[in-house]
C-alpha cells in the first residue's frame, strides 16, 4: 500500500504581513514559512495507517520557503520519503493551480491513497481533496475526521454539519481531505530531524 501526503507551505502568522509591490501577494522576502497544521493531521493519518496494517508513506511538497525543513520532519516523524516538486513558480498558488501541479505528478505514480489536509489557513474553501480527485478521476470524501482501511477500500467517518459524523465506505485510489487525525500529530526531536537532513544530503 502507497499513501501520497501533500504538504503546504503558509507564512507564521506570528509575523507582521505587508503587500508586496504588486498588491496581489505579501511580501515573502523576510517571513518565515511553517506546514499547514491541517497537512499535519493528514500525515499523521497516514503514519497511523502504516502502522496498522503496513503502507508506504511519501510527502510531496512544491518548492516553497522553508519546505525542506517540513519535509525533513516529516521523514523524522515516520514517512519513507519525500519529494520537493521544484517547477511550481513563485509566490501564492490557488487551490486549482496547487491540484494541476500535483495531479500532473501523481498521474506518474502508483498509489492507493492521496491524504491531504482539508485547508489551510491562507484557503479556507477546503477544495484541494476535491479538485484534485476531479482531475485525477478519483473518488474523495473531505471533512474526514478518522479512517480504516478494508477490503480494497477505506471507511471513512465525516464531520457534518450539527456536529454529526457520518461513516462511508470509498473505494481506493481515493482522494481524502483530513479534518484531524484519531490522535495528535507526533513530535519529531530536533536530533531524529537532523539525521534526515543528513541522509537527505
Amino acid at each position: 500500500m502507497r499513501i501520497i501526503v501533500p504538504v503546504k507551505q503558509l507564512p507564521d502568522l506570528v509575523e507582521d504581513l505587508e503587500l508586496d509591490p504588486s498588491g496581489a501577494d505579501i511580501d515573502r522576502e523576510y517571513l518565515k514559512f511553517v506546514a499547514n497544521e491541517w497537512d499535519e493531521q493528514a500525515l499523521e493519518e497516514a503514519l497511523l495507517i502504516k502502522e496498522a496494517v503496513g503502507a508506504e508513506v511519501v510527502v510531496v511538497g512544491l518548492d516553497e520557503p522553508d519546505i525542506d525543513q517540513t519535509l525533513y520532519t516529516a521523514i523524522a516523524r515516520g514517512a519513507d520519503s519525500a519529494v520537493k516538486l521544484t517547477d511550481a513558480g513563485e509566490g501564492w498558488l490557488s487551490t486549482h493551480a496547487r491540484a494541476e501541479i500535483l495531479a500532473a505528478w501523481l498521474s506518474g505514480q502508483t498509489y492507493d491513497l492521496v491524504i491531504t489536509g482539508v485547508q489551510a489557513a491562507d484557503d479556507l474553501d477546503g477544495q484541494l481533496a476535491a479538485v484534485l480527485a476531479g482531475r485525477l478521476g478519483l473518488p474523495h470524501a473531505a471533512v474526514v475526521v478518522s479512517l480504516e482501511v478494508k477490503d480494497g477500500t477505506v471507511v471513512v467517518s465525516q464531520e457534518l454539519g450539527g456536529g454529526a459524523v457520518g461513516e462511508s465506505d470509498v473505494p481506493m485510489p481515493a482522494v481524502i481531505g483530513m479534518q484531524t487525525a484519531r490522535q495528535a500529530p507526533r513530535y519529531a526531536p530536533i536530533t531524529r530531524i537532523r539525521q534526515a537532513m543528513q541522509a537527505g544530503g
